[in-house]
Formats: structure tokens, sequence, C-alpha cells
């Protein structure tokens, strides 16, 4: 017997880097609520034996490997985010590869409202798949000193990537909801609760 497929309303949730989508996503996950993360799902399609590292090895060199055979992720986005041409060549190679896992996964969660976790969602068109959007919200200054911390990046490199994004204003006037994270997670948990709550009477799903 097959199994069925599921089609579940999509939501869509973006914020710069360092915005705190991860955090968002799992104090949803505590409601019952599902999520894909694209950032996941970049890192699965690179992974030593899919066809997605083979091409980008092919088109950037051998030199772009660990000694283990895995991808230099720090690495090869120093490369790209230092040259717009050379990040739009890797885009070509792993958006389709991503959009296709990323189907998959949406189809395989069970719960009503999917959370789909996306930094681009609407550089990328994606947010046309998605009946709401949520934008957070939270200060540049935040942003870097988070990533700086976390990722170990410099503060240059760290604006690089956010240049490649759209800004949070931006961001803010697309999105149908506002999250602001102060980085108080208190406060943040009581606001995913009632944007969830407001989310359920408006997809009568109470």
């Amino acid at each position: 017997m097959s199994k069925t497929i599921n089609s579940p309303i999509i939501i869509g949730l973006t914020g710069g880097i360092g915005s705190g989508k991860t955090t968002v996503a799992k104090l949803f996950n505590k409601l019952g609520v599902e999520s894909v993360d694209v950032d996941d799902i970049a890192r699965e399609v690179v992974a030593p034996g899919e066809n997605c590292l083979q091409e980008i090895v092919q088109a950037f060199g051998r030199d772009i490997l660990t000694e283990d055979g895995s991808l230099d992720r720090a690495g090869l986005r120093q490369i790209v985010f230092a040259d717009t041409a050379l990040r739009k060549k890797l885009e070509s190679i792993t958006h389709p590869a991503i959009k296709a896992r990323l189907k998959q996964k949406i189809a395989s969660c069970e719960s009503k409202i999917v959370l789909l976790v996306h930094p681009l969602l609407f550089e990328t068109g994606q947010n046309s798949e998605c009946k709401f959007t949520i934008a957070i919200s939270v200060s540049k200054q935040i942003q870097i000193e988070r990533v700086m911390r976390r990722d170990n990046n410099s503060e240059q490199q760290v604006n690089r990537i956010m240049d490649t994004q759209l800004t949070n204003q931006e961001r803010i006037e697309r999105a149908d909801f506002i999250l602001e994270n102060t980085s108080n997670n208190a406060d943040l948990s009581v606001k995913v609760f009632q944007l969830h709550n407001k989310l359920q009477s408006l997809l009568s799903l109470e």
C-alpha cells in the first residue's frame, strides 16, 4: 500500500543570517508545527556521494574539499561571497537540488502546517508557495555579533553575506507577520505562541 502524500499548509519563515530562525522554528516545533530548514537541506545536498558535490568539485576544483573528502564550506563561502559571478555559478548547481529535496521533505511531514525556514525566501521566490510569511526582525548589530561568535567569521565576511540578502526593512515590508527578536527568549516564546494561535484561527485549524 503506497504512503499517502501530505499537502500541508506552508508557512514561510525568513530572516537574515543570525536572526534566530532556528530558535523560532524550535518554538513552533514545541507547538506541534513541523519545520523544514533550507540551510539543513543545503548541507545535505553537498554531502560526500551527492551529485551536487561532484558538480561543485568540477566547477571549483578539488582544493575546495577537506582531507576527508567533505566540502570545505567555510573556504567556499569566502570564495563565492567575494565574487558575484562565482556565487551565481554555485547557486546554479545547488538551488535545483535544494528545491527538489525541499519538496520531498515537505511532503513527508505529517503536521497540518509546515514551517518553511528559508533565509532567502523572498529572494528565491519560494514565498509564492507559502500561505503566509513571517519575517524575523532583528538589529544588524545583533546579527553581526551572533554570526561572528557562532561561525568565527570576521565582521567583513558577515557583511558580505548580509549584502547578498534583503535588508531587515525589505523583509518586513514583504512579510505577512513580523516577529521582533530582541534576544530575550522568554519574550520570543510568548510572541511565537501568540502568532501560532493567530495562524490556527486564520486557517480554521482550532
